[in-house]
């Protein structure tokens, strides 16, 4: 058995404060990775800076490597960790930012980048579009990165997995009026490529936009492993691979978030963080592709128009 464990978190940027959410992301890495050896945690899109910041992400954008990153990878390697978060990359001509996954290792070092494809929205005028779907051989398996609305596009998914992809880390910032979406296409992914994706989806409000949360772990027959529900939300769901059901003991709650406790009483749960822990066995996912044989059964001299420009 290949068994991994992986986190999704379901967190809240403060918008345009980079070193505040590095603080609550370096929190939550210490409370995950310090009550079960984890090897994989997974952040939202854009979860150093907040996503409605027009031309501001220009003085939030940072290289790669760079300060956020290395700080991230500094705490990856004193868990002994896989993360994989989202920020505003730039390149050499400071005029160039990305929408960025990055994903450390557990000895500190860079892994890689992905730069987000497809660009949703204003996101056009910010951002320039990534041209690469990267998949990164780590010690733990063959991980693909997704962003946002890349989700919308099987052809993502189905490209990664080809690739060799046996976990799809998706980071994104999905709308609370198109959750019935992100649910969907979560668990399509997964049911159609016959692997373990991961979604980690920000909550809160920045200016305009609210953002929906529904973290989940999905395998490859669109099992749900672990998730952020609306009703569970505030805690973790822990869930192990063999029993699919949550564990007795939920992870202890954010200090910050108790003390506004009674603040937050009246928001409905899923606008809360947390995050959701689970178990999964790499094997399942050729076992499932030779049973069900989805992608060996493929016609690709059929597809030919998938390449085709709209």
């Amino acid at each position: 058995m290949r068994e991994i464990t992986v986190a999704t978190v379901q967190m809240k940027p403060v918008l345009g404060e980079v070193e505040d959410n590095l603080v609550k992301m370096t929190d939550f890495i210490s409370q995950i990775a310090s009550r079960q050896k984890v090897d994989l945690i997974v952040f939202p899109e854009l979860v150093t800076s907040g996503n409605e910041l027009g031309v501001r992400f220009t003085e939030k954008a940072q290289r790669v490597p760079g300060p956020s990153a290395n700080l991230i990878a500094q705490r990856a390697a004193d868990y002994g960790v896989y993360i994989a978060f989202g920020m505003v990359m730039k390149e050499r001509v400071e005029s160039i930012l990305f929408n960025t996954a990055v994903l450390v290792g557990p000895d500190g070092e860079l892994v890689g980048t992905y730069n987000k494809v497809h660009l949703h929205g204003e996101e056009r005028m910010a951002f320039r579009e990534g041209f690469r779907l990267p998949v990164f051989d780590t010690d733990i398996g063959q991980i693909g990165l997704m962003i946002g609305w890349d989700l919308a596009f099987p052809e993502v998914a189905r490209s990664l997995t080809l690739d060799g992809a046996e976990v799809l880390c998706v980071l994104a910032n999905w709308e609370t009026s198109e959750m019935d979406e992100w649910r969907t296409y979560v668990k399509a992914r997964a049911y159609e490529n016959a692997l373990y994706v991961v979604g980690a989806n920000r909550v809160g409000d920045d200016v305009t936009l609210s953002f929906g949360g529904e973290s989940m772990i999905v395998g490859p027959r669109g099992r749900l492993y672990a998730s952020l529900t609306d009703t569970e939300s505030e805690k973790a769901s822990e869930t192990s691979a063999e029993s699919g059901q949550p564990a007795d003991k939920p992870v202890e709650k954010d200090d910050k978030k108790e003390d506004k406790k009674d603040k937050q009483h009246s928001e409905p749960a899923a606008v809360r963080e947390g995050y959701a822990v689970a178990r999964i066995d790499l094997d399942e996912i050729r076992k499932h592709r030779e049973a069900h044989q989805t992608l060996q059964t493929r016609q690709p001299t059929v597809y030919r128009t998938l390449v085709k420009k709209y």
